[in-house]
Protein backbone atom coordinates (compact mmCIF):
# COMPACT_ATOMS: atom_id res chain seq x y z
CA UNK A 1 0.00 0.00 0.00
CA UNK A 2 2.90 2.33 0.80
CA UNK A 3 4.35 2.04 -2.71
CA UNK A 4 1.00 3.13 -4.19
CA UNK A 5 1.07 6.25 -2.02
CA UNK A 6 4.65 6.95 -3.11
CA UNK A 7 3.70 6.54 -6.75
CA UNK A 8 0.77 8.93 -6.25
CA UNK A 9 3.00 11.55 -4.64
CA UNK A 10 5.60 11.20 -7.35
CA UNK A 11 2.99 11.50 -10.11
CA UNK A 12 1.60 14.63 -8.47
CA UNK A 13 5.04 16.23 -8.30
CA UNK A 14 5.80 15.22 -11.90
CA UNK A 15 2.54 16.74 -13.14
CA UNK A 16 3.25 20.03 -11.32
CA UNK A 17 6.76 20.19 -12.78
CA UNK A 18 5.61 19.38 -16.31
CA UNK A 19 2.82 21.96 -16.17
CA UNK A 20 5.19 24.61 -14.81
CA UNK A 21 7.76 23.88 -17.51
CA UNK A 22 5.08 23.93 -20.18
CA UNK A 23 3.77 27.33 -19.04
CA UNK A 24 7.24 28.85 -18.93
CA UNK A 25 8.17 27.46 -22.33
CA UNK A 26 4.87 28.64 -23.78
CA UNK A 27 5.59 32.22 -22.73
CA UNK A 28 9.13 32.14 -24.08
CA UNK A 29 8.07 30.44 -27.33
CA UNK A 30 5.30 32.97 -27.82
CA UNK A 31 7.82 35.79 -27.57
CA UNK A 32 10.38 34.04 -29.75
CA UNK A 33 7.76 33.26 -32.40
CA UNK A 34 7.58 36.96 -33.16
CA UNK A 35 11.02 36.73 -34.72
CA UNK A 36 11.10 36.71 -38.49
CA UNK A 37 11.59 33.32 -40.10
CA UNK A 38 15.05 32.87 -41.56
CA UNK A 39 15.64 31.46 -44.98
CA UNK A 40 17.29 28.12 -45.55
CA UNK A 41 20.46 27.20 -47.34
CA UNK A 42 21.57 24.57 -49.82
CA UNK A 43 24.08 21.95 -48.65
CA UNK A 44 26.14 19.94 -51.16
CA UNK A 45 28.26 16.97 -50.13
CA UNK A 46 30.39 14.63 -52.24
CA UNK A 47 29.55 11.22 -50.75
CA UNK A 48 31.99 9.41 -53.04
CA UNK A 49 34.91 11.31 -51.53
CA UNK A 50 33.62 10.70 -48.01
CA UNK A 51 33.24 6.98 -48.74
CA UNK A 52 36.74 6.81 -50.21
CA UNK A 53 38.14 8.57 -47.15
CA UNK A 54 36.37 6.19 -44.78
CA UNK A 55 37.61 3.17 -46.73
CA UNK A 56 41.19 4.44 -46.53
CA UNK A 57 40.95 5.03 -42.79
CA UNK A 58 39.86 1.45 -42.23
CA UNK A 59 42.54 0.06 -44.55
CA UNK A 60 45.26 2.16 -42.91
CA UNK A 61 44.20 1.12 -39.42
CA UNK A 62 44.85 -2.51 -40.37
CA UNK A 63 48.41 -1.80 -41.58
CA UNK A 64 51.65 -1.72 -39.70
CA UNK A 65 52.97 1.71 -38.71
CA UNK A 66 55.54 1.73 -41.51
CA UNK A 67 53.09 0.59 -44.18
CA UNK A 68 50.51 3.09 -42.89
CA UNK A 69 52.84 6.06 -43.34
CA UNK A 70 53.68 4.96 -46.87
CA UNK A 71 49.99 4.47 -47.72
CA UNK A 72 49.02 7.85 -46.27
CA UNK A 73 51.72 9.56 -48.31
CA UNK A 74 50.54 7.80 -51.45
CA UNK A 75 46.94 8.75 -50.69
CA UNK A 76 47.85 12.45 -50.43
CA UNK A 77 49.48 12.35 -53.88
CA UNK A 78 46.45 10.56 -55.28
CA UNK A 79 44.11 13.17 -53.81
CA UNK A 80 46.18 16.00 -55.27
CA UNK A 81 45.99 14.54 -58.78
CA UNK A 82 42.39 13.39 -58.50
CA UNK A 83 39.85 14.80 -60.96
CA UNK A 84 36.10 14.90 -60.78
CA UNK A 85 34.28 11.93 -62.30
CA UNK A 86 32.78 12.41 -65.75
CA UNK A 87 29.35 11.49 -64.42
CA UNK A 88 27.43 12.57 -61.34
CA UNK A 89 24.62 10.93 -59.42
CA UNK A 90 22.65 13.43 -57.38
CA UNK A 91 21.12 12.17 -54.14
CA UNK A 92 18.04 13.77 -52.56
CA UNK A 93 16.37 12.70 -49.32
CA UNK A 94 12.63 13.18 -48.86
CA UNK A 95 11.07 12.39 -45.49
CA UNK A 96 7.46 13.51 -45.76
CA UNK A 97 4.91 14.32 -43.08
CA UNK A 98 1.11 14.44 -43.25
CA UNK A 99 0.96 18.01 -44.52
CA UNK A 100 3.80 17.42 -47.01
CA UNK A 101 5.52 20.64 -45.99
CA UNK A 102 8.84 19.06 -46.98
CA UNK A 103 7.88 19.45 -50.65
CA UNK A 104 8.97 23.10 -50.41
CA UNK A 105 12.55 21.98 -49.77
CA UNK A 106 12.24 19.26 -52.44
CA UNK A 107 11.32 21.75 -55.14
CA UNK A 108 14.41 23.83 -54.31
CA UNK A 109 16.64 20.75 -54.36
CA UNK A 110 15.24 19.57 -57.70
CA UNK A 111 15.65 23.04 -59.20
CA UNK A 112 19.27 23.18 -58.05
CA UNK A 113 20.04 19.77 -59.55
CA UNK A 114 18.41 20.58 -62.89
CA UNK A 115 20.49 23.74 -63.22
CA UNK A 116 23.80 21.86 -63.14
CA UNK A 117 23.08 18.29 -64.26
CA UNK A 118 24.53 16.98 -67.53
CA UNK A 119 22.61 14.70 -69.87
CA UNK A 120 24.37 11.55 -68.65
CA UNK A 121 23.86 12.29 -64.95
CA UNK A 122 21.31 10.49 -62.76
CA UNK A 123 19.21 11.28 -59.70
CA UNK A 124 18.44 9.06 -56.71
CA UNK A 125 15.65 10.08 -54.34
CA UNK A 126 15.33 8.31 -50.99
CA UNK A 127 11.68 8.49 -49.97
CA UNK A 128 10.27 7.84 -46.52
CA UNK A 129 6.60 8.70 -46.07
CA UNK A 130 3.30 7.12 -45.16
CA UNK A 131 1.43 9.75 -47.17
CA UNK A 132 -0.73 12.72 -46.34
CA UNK A 133 -2.65 15.49 -48.10
CA UNK A 134 -3.37 14.82 -51.76
CA UNK A 135 -2.44 18.23 -53.12
CA UNK A 136 0.88 18.25 -51.23
CA UNK A 137 2.02 14.83 -52.41
CA UNK A 138 0.67 15.55 -55.88
CA UNK A 139 3.03 18.50 -56.02
CA UNK A 140 5.83 16.27 -54.73
CA UNK A 141 5.19 13.82 -57.58
CA UNK A 142 5.25 16.74 -60.04
CA UNK A 143 8.67 17.78 -58.74
CA UNK A 144 10.04 14.31 -59.47
CA UNK A 145 8.36 14.40 -62.88
CA UNK A 146 10.48 17.46 -63.68
CA UNK A 147 13.59 15.27 -63.37
CA UNK A 148 12.28 12.75 -65.91
CA UNK A 149 11.14 15.47 -68.30
CA UNK A 150 14.69 16.84 -68.20
CA UNK A 151 15.79 13.45 -69.56
CA UNK A 152 17.65 12.30 -66.45
CA UNK A 153 17.30 8.77 -65.12
CA UNK A 154 15.42 8.79 -61.83
CA UNK A 155 15.73 6.05 -59.22
CA UNK A 156 13.63 6.04 -56.04
CA UNK A 157 14.75 3.97 -53.07
CA UNK A 158 12.47 2.98 -50.19
CA UNK A 159 14.11 1.74 -47.00
CA UNK A 160 11.13 1.93 -44.63
CA UNK A 161 7.87 3.14 -46.14
CA UNK A 162 6.49 4.86 -49.24
CA UNK A 163 2.75 4.37 -49.04
CA UNK A 164 -0.26 6.35 -50.25
CA UNK A 165 1.14 9.80 -51.11
CA UNK A 166 4.63 8.40 -50.66
CA UNK A 167 3.98 5.83 -53.36
CA UNK A 168 2.29 8.51 -55.49
CA UNK A 169 5.70 10.14 -55.60
CA UNK A 170 7.74 6.94 -55.87
CA UNK A 171 5.90 5.54 -58.89
CA UNK A 172 7.14 8.44 -61.03
CA UNK A 173 10.65 6.97 -61.06
CA UNK A 174 12.20 4.97 -63.87
CA UNK A 175 13.28 2.42 -61.27
CA UNK A 176 11.91 1.77 -57.78
CA UNK A 177 14.09 -0.08 -55.28
CA UNK A 178 12.69 -1.23 -51.94
CA UNK A 179 14.27 -2.90 -48.92
CA UNK A 180 12.94 -6.41 -48.21
CA UNK A 181 10.57 -5.23 -45.48
CA UNK A 182 9.85 -1.73 -46.75
CA UNK A 183 6.13 -0.94 -46.88
CA UNK A 184 4.69 0.20 -50.22
CA UNK A 185 1.26 0.58 -51.78
CA UNK A 186 -1.80 1.91 -49.93
CA UNK A 187 -3.21 3.14 -53.23
CA UNK A 188 -6.38 4.49 -51.74
CA UNK A 189 -7.92 7.62 -50.25
CA UNK A 190 -9.17 8.24 -46.74
CA UNK A 191 -10.91 11.19 -45.10
CA UNK A 192 -12.40 11.22 -41.65
CA UNK A 193 -13.64 13.78 -39.17
CA UNK A 194 -15.55 13.80 -35.89
CA UNK A 195 -19.01 15.32 -35.58
CA UNK A 196 -20.05 17.18 -32.43
CA UNK A 197 -23.63 17.94 -33.42
CA UNK A 198 -25.26 15.72 -30.79
CA UNK A 199 -22.97 17.05 -28.07
CA UNK A 200 -23.83 20.64 -28.96
CA UNK A 201 -27.54 19.82 -29.15
CA UNK A 202 -27.42 18.14 -25.75
CA UNK A 203 -25.95 21.32 -24.26
CA UNK A 204 -28.37 23.66 -26.09
CA UNK A 205 -25.65 25.11 -28.32
CA UNK A 206 -26.75 26.23 -31.78
CA UNK A 207 -24.43 26.03 -34.79
CA UNK A 208 -24.97 28.35 -37.75
CA UNK A 209 -23.35 27.90 -41.16
CA UNK A 210 -24.04 29.95 -44.26
CA UNK A 211 -22.75 28.84 -47.69
CA UNK A 212 -23.16 29.92 -51.28
CA UNK A 213 -23.03 27.02 -53.69
CA UNK A 214 -24.79 23.71 -53.31
CA UNK A 215 -21.66 21.75 -52.44
CA UNK A 216 -19.53 24.42 -50.79
CA UNK A 217 -19.66 22.29 -47.66
CA UNK A 218 -20.72 18.64 -47.38
CA UNK A 219 -19.77 16.94 -44.12
CA UNK A 220 -19.24 19.29 -41.20
CA UNK A 221 -17.76 19.09 -37.71
CA UNK A 222 -20.56 20.84 -35.87
CA UNK A 223 -23.68 20.75 -38.02
CA UNK A 224 -26.08 17.86 -38.59
CA UNK A 225 -24.84 15.71 -41.48
CA UNK A 226 -27.39 14.27 -43.89
CA UNK A 227 -27.27 11.21 -46.15
CA UNK A 228 -26.98 13.56 -49.12
CA UNK A 229 -23.91 15.18 -47.51
CA UNK A 230 -22.32 11.78 -46.98
CA UNK A 231 -23.08 10.66 -50.53
CA UNK A 232 -21.45 13.77 -52.01
CA UNK A 233 -18.44 13.42 -49.74
CA UNK A 234 -18.03 9.78 -50.78
CA UNK A 235 -18.31 10.81 -54.44
CA UNK A 236 -15.50 13.32 -53.99
CA UNK A 237 -13.30 10.69 -52.33
CA UNK A 238 -13.99 8.21 -55.14
CA UNK A 239 -13.00 10.80 -57.76
CA UNK A 240 -9.66 11.37 -56.02
CA UNK A 241 -9.14 7.59 -55.94
CA UNK A 242 -9.77 7.38 -59.69
CA UNK A 243 -7.17 10.09 -60.31
CA UNK A 244 -4.70 8.27 -58.06
CA UNK A 245 -5.20 5.01 -59.98
CA UNK A 246 -4.81 6.77 -63.32
CA UNK A 247 -1.57 8.35 -62.09
CA UNK A 248 -0.10 4.98 -61.06
CA UNK A 249 -1.26 3.28 -64.28
CA UNK A 250 0.34 6.02 -66.38
CA UNK A 251 3.66 5.81 -64.56
CA UNK A 252 3.73 2.00 -64.27
CA UNK A 253 1.65 0.42 -67.07
CA UNK A 254 2.71 -3.09 -66.03
CA UNK A 255 0.80 -2.81 -62.74
CA UNK A 256 -2.58 -4.53 -62.46
CA UNK A 257 -4.22 -1.45 -61.00
CA UNK A 258 -7.45 -3.17 -59.97
CA UNK A 259 -5.40 -5.69 -58.00
CA UNK A 260 -3.27 -3.17 -56.11
CA UNK A 261 -5.57 -0.13 -55.74
CA UNK A 262 -7.41 -1.59 -52.75
CA UNK A 263 -5.70 0.48 -50.08
CA UNK A 264 -3.60 -2.52 -49.03
CA UNK A 265 0.13 -2.37 -48.39
CA UNK A 266 2.85 -4.88 -49.28
CA UNK A 267 6.42 -5.48 -48.24
CA UNK A 268 9.27 -5.02 -50.68
CA UNK A 269 9.62 -8.71 -51.48
CA UNK A 270 5.91 -9.00 -52.27
CA UNK A 271 5.81 -5.71 -54.16
CA UNK A 272 8.23 -6.98 -56.80
CA UNK A 273 5.79 -9.71 -57.83
CA UNK A 274 3.06 -7.07 -58.18
CA UNK A 275 5.32 -4.77 -60.24
CA UNK A 276 4.95 -2.05 -57.63
CA UNK A 277 8.75 -2.00 -57.32
CA UNK A 278 11.52 -3.24 -59.61
CA UNK A 279 14.23 -4.46 -57.26
CA UNK A 280 14.78 -5.50 -53.65
CA UNK A 281 17.77 -3.74 -52.09
CA UNK A 282 18.58 -0.99 -49.62
CA UNK A 283 19.46 2.56 -50.54
CA UNK A 284 22.95 1.87 -49.20
CA UNK A 285 23.45 -0.80 -51.87
CA UNK A 286 22.29 1.55 -54.62
CA UNK A 287 24.42 4.50 -53.47
CA UNK A 288 27.49 2.30 -53.02
CA UNK A 289 27.08 0.87 -56.53
CA UNK A 290 26.62 4.36 -57.98
CA UNK A 291 29.82 5.61 -56.30
CA UNK A 292 31.92 3.07 -58.22
CA UNK A 293 31.68 4.96 -61.49
CA UNK A 294 30.42 8.41 -60.54
CA UNK A 295 30.57 11.15 -57.96
CA UNK A 296 27.53 10.80 -55.70
CA UNK A 297 26.49 14.33 -54.75
CA UNK A 298 23.98 14.76 -51.93
CA UNK A 299 21.90 17.91 -52.26
CA UNK A 300 19.77 19.12 -49.36
CA UNK A 301 17.96 22.38 -48.67
CA UNK A 302 17.73 23.00 -44.93
CA UNK A 303 15.56 25.67 -43.42
CA UNK A 304 17.20 27.49 -40.55
CA UNK A 305 15.25 26.90 -37.34
CA UNK A 306 14.25 30.01 -35.43
CA UNK A 307 14.37 30.31 -31.66
CA UNK A 308 10.70 29.35 -31.25
CA UNK A 309 11.19 26.07 -33.09
CA UNK A 310 14.33 25.20 -31.12
CA UNK A 311 12.65 25.94 -27.79
CA UNK A 312 9.59 23.90 -28.74
CA UNK A 313 11.74 20.91 -29.63
CA UNK A 314 13.69 21.28 -26.39
CA UNK A 315 10.45 21.44 -24.37
CA UNK A 316 9.03 18.34 -26.03
CA UNK A 317 12.26 16.43 -25.40
CA UNK A 318 12.28 17.47 -21.74
CA UNK A 319 8.68 16.42 -21.21
CA UNK A 320 9.34 13.08 -22.90
CA UNK A 321 12.34 12.48 -20.63
CA UNK A 322 10.30 13.31 -17.50
CA UNK A 323 7.53 10.97 -18.61
CA UNK A 324 10.02 8.19 -19.38
CA UNK A 325 11.67 8.55 -15.96
CA UNK A 326 8.25 8.43 -14.29
CA UNK A 327 7.33 5.24 -16.13
CA UNK A 328 10.64 3.61 -15.30
CA UNK A 329 10.37 4.54 -11.60
CA UNK A 330 6.75 3.42 -11.45
CA UNK A 331 7.70 0.05 -12.91
CA UNK A 332 10.55 -0.25 -10.42
CA UNK A 333 8.26 0.48 -7.46
CA UNK A 334 5.65 -1.91 -8.78
CA UNK A 335 8.19 -4.70 -8.69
Amino acid sequence: MEYLIEIGLFVGKAVVVVVAVFLIVSVVVSAAAKQKDTKGELHVDNLTRELRKTTRQIQHSLMSKKARKKAQKSAKKQDASEHEADRKVFLIDFKGSMDAKEVESLRREVTAVLQVAADNDEVIVRIESGGGVVHGYGLGASQLQRIKERGLKLTVTIDKVAASGGYMMACVANTIVAAPFAVVGSIGVIAQLPNFHRLLKKNDVDFEQVTAGEYKRTLTLFGENTDADRAKFKQDIDEVHVLFKQHVSTQRPSVDIDRVATGEVWYGQQAVALNLVDQVATSDDIVLAASKGADVIRVSYQVKKNMAHKLTQSAVTSIEQVALKWLQRAQFWHR
